[in-house]
């Protein structure tokens, strides 16, 4: 495991609604125009879970619980600190998300995940994603 002071800790959603995924564009700020799964930081103290709940409330205005984790992705962008995803697969229902943070969001199917341009982390996510709903 790393350390905890050199590594941020985050929570991301792969939103499942008719064998299509939600991917969400960041908009602003470091990897502006690249897509991710939404979500965020797990602040000290918050389960992944919990953070998920939280970050999806926030950044979409969804409510949808955390479920099914996916397995856990370490990655470095550069020489910043360890990024640690903790991704669910969440069955969307009939969620909309509003865009409070993001500059869109997309639901892509899953033949067509490779066109986007996605956080280098994600990579191994979306991989897994593809096993999982073959």
């Amino acid at each position: 495991m790393g350390n905890r002071k050199t590594e941020i800790r985050v929570a991301c959603a792969v939103l499942v609604r008719e064998r299509q995924v939600l991917a969400a564009l960041r908009g602003n700020g470091l990897h502006a125009g690249k897509w991710e799964f939404p979500g965020g930081k797990i602040e000290a103290g918050e389960t992944p879970e919990r953070a998920l709940v939280r970050e999806l409330r926030e950044e979409l205005g969804i409510r949808v619980p955390a479920e099914n984790p996916l397995t856990p992705v370490r990655h470095r962008y550069g020489s910043g600190p360890e990024v640690v995803l903790y991704p669910f697969l969440i069955p969307a229902g009939n969620v909309s998300p509003v865009l409070n943070v993001h500059a869109a969001v997309r639901w892509v199917s899953l033949d067509d995940l490779e066109s986007l341009d996605w956080l280098e982390g994600d990579y191994p996510i979306l991989e897994e994603v593809r096993r999982v709903l073959a």
